[in-house]
């Protein structure tokens, strides 16, 4: 008589209702944490538009053309400079200039811009320190930025210009 050896089959675990119901809580919870945290930072980063209200001021375009042509009519010489004064501070000295000579009377607003983050933009008005000359003080710090210069009379644009610089 030869004898067998009766193998026997290890137990099987078995998947319960209670862990199938904590893997799926786990699972669905980690996609929820995941959404949260880029929901989150959708809402708090850069929003990519440059100006505000950008559809109603697209519709006004024609209105920019013509502005823009009146202001090359004038001729009007701009020369800006940012003149670092300490680790912070910056002077911005701007002049105005026509073919008659210097302009004076108007309201002159410098908005140096970040291009990524709109936290960090500064905007200053600028005092005539001397004819056809505006300065104001500046606290900025180093990066490349925009410069927005704009000059007013009577409430009316009369120039705006951008320029991308670097400050240092």
């Amino acid at each position: 008589m030869s004898q067998t050896h009766l193998m026997r089959a290890a137990p099987q675990r078995r998947l319960g209702g209670a862990e199938v119901l904590a893997l799926l809580i786990f699972f669905f919870g980690a996609v929820a944490a995941v959404n949260g945290v880029m929901i989150y930072a959708a809402v708090t980063t850069f929003r990519g538009e440059e100006i505000g209200r950008a559809y109603e001021k697209g519709l006004a375009y024609n209105l920019d053309i013509a502005g823009a042509r009146e202001q090359s009519a004038r001729d009007w010489k701009v020369e800006a400079t940012i003149l670092g004064r300490g680790a912070w501070e910056s002077l911005v000295s701007v002049t105005l200039r026509d073919r008659s000579g210097a302009l004076t009377g108007l309201k002159l607003t410098a908005e140096v811009r970040a291009p990524v983050d709109g936290r960090k933009d500064v905007a200053v008005v600028l005092v005539e320190a001397a004819p056809g000359r505006y300065e104001a003080p500046l606290a900025i710090e180093s990066g490349w930025r925009d410069l927005v210069l704009i000059a007013s009379r009577d409430g009316r644009e009369m120039f705006r210009s951008k320029s991308r610089i670097r400050i240092d």
